[in-house]
């Protein structure tokens, strides 16, 4: 079986709210955290909604050096992590770094660094970029700042896989723990790709929401960008145990799977897979699970496809299930959205507060479950699943019980 992982501190910032509290204060009252972008260029666009965080301002976190470094999703990054590492009380010692490390997904990268970049060069003609240009937009800058600043200096680097990038970070910490590799890992993701740059190319797709993101509901209309991040402390359980940590939940499985059928339209077997994979690694059978945060991200593809498979691996038990889809209200953060959503399942199972799928307007036949549309629910909650089907048929399930 190998050793037990458990989550002992998270850290967040979204549209929501700069904290882990205040983002699920957030998913507790369904507020809409989708708001009018604020962007140069921004009149240049057709999409001009977004999950973005306002009122941030990064010389109230950062020294002078710090920012000249630190791309939009490194800072995100590097303020949940430590907000997740103050929580669980952990202190780093020589020992304990060199048994812990870190892993993110990202899906963008610095592409605000990136988009500013090309913007200079381009379009006004510079010569000369700052010297930190490339520091600043590897997607593993994140990663490395992270460690840095707490020491790690156990295995580091990032995953990306687009939507799917947080999930499966989080599911490679988890299977290093288990396996006895490290002790602690800092995990989760981080994502800010609203700039010009990014929407723009976005557009392209024909997949985004020109007004609200509505999962689930039938005359939903495309999806909605977020940014943010969010870190979690998984840690060996007795570790945890020994040190009298308090202990958030407990990470009980994870499976991944590839659809290899399509780069942009999702396969419902792929996601059956993952969905059954994560369930068997868990040792939890369909009727253990109270609670699926979806991937749910409002386009009709997606939607359908998610709730076939949801159906076709729990059957009659799909009834008694609660899945939402909280992008409904952050938007979606691609490859640090996975991460997140998982604050949602830990609120689940601490709370028995079931985040809702807001602006949900009309029932879907062909999505025909309890979708906690609007508003939070209550329930007792004891294990849950949170699913992430990523563009390129890259599908990544965790599975979380209540804490032991």
């Amino acid at each position: 079986m190998g050793k037990r992982v458990v989550i002992t501190g998270q850290g967040a910032i979204s549209s929501l709210g700069l904290s882990a509290d205040a983002t699920l204060n957030g998913m507790r009252e369904g507020r809409l955290g989708i708001s009018d972008l604020e962007f140069r260029d921004v009149e240049r666009l057709s999409i001009r909604i977004g999950g973005q965080i306002k009122g941030f301002d990064a010389k109230n976190h950062f020294s002078r050096q710090q920012i000249s470094l630190f791309d939009r999703f490194t800072q995100f990054a590097v303020l949940a992590a430590a907000e997740a590492v103050t929580q669980s009380g952990i202190i780093f010692t020589q020992e304990l770094s060199e048994k812990s490390g870190v892993i993110l997904g990202t899906s963008g990268g610095g592409l605000q660094t990136q988009d500013e970049n090309f913007r200079l060069v381009y379009q006004e003609g510079k010569n000369r970029v700052h010297p930190f240009v490339v520091p600043r937009l590897m997607n593993n800058a994140a990663a490395s700042h992270v460690s840095m600043i707490h020491n790690l200096t156990g295995p580091t680097f990032t995953v990306a896989t687009a939507c799917a990038s947080s999930n499966h970070a989080m599911g490679q910490a988890y299977h290093m723990i288990r396996a006895g590799m490290t002790d602690v890992m800092l995990t989760g993701g981080s994502e800010s790709m609203l700039c010009f740059g990014g929407i723009k190319a976005w557009e392209g797709l024909r997949v985004m929401s020109k007004d609200a993101c509505r999962p689930f509901s039938a005359d939903r209309n495309g999806m909605v960008q977020g940014e943010g991040a969010a870190v979690f402390v998984f840690e060996e359980f007795e570790h945890a145990k020994a040190r009298g940590a308090n202990i958030l939940a407990e990470v009980v499985g994870f499976a991944m799977s590839s659809d290899a059928s399509d780069i942009v339209m999702p396969n419902k077997d792929g996601a059956k897979r993952a969905i059954s994979g994560a369930l068997r690694d868990a040792g939890l059978n369909v009727d253990d699970i109270g609670y699926i945060n979806a991937h749910g991200t409002g386009t009709t593809a997606n939607d359908k496809t998610e709730c076939q498979a949801v159906n076709e691996v729990f059957g009659h038990h799909a009834e008694n299930l609660r899945m939402s889809s909280t992008k409904s209200m952050h938007g979606h953060l691609i490859g640090g959205t996975g991460a997140v959503e998982l604050l949602a399942c830990i609120m689940a199972l601490r709370e028995g507060v079931i985040a809702p799928t807001v602006s949900h307007r009309v029932s879907d036949p062909d999505c025909d479950m309890n979708v906690v549309p609007n508003v939070a629910q209550q329930a007792k909650i004891t294990a849950t699943l949170s699913n992430a089907f990523a563009f390129g048929g890259l599908n990544a399930v965790i599975a979380l019980r209540v804490a032991p």
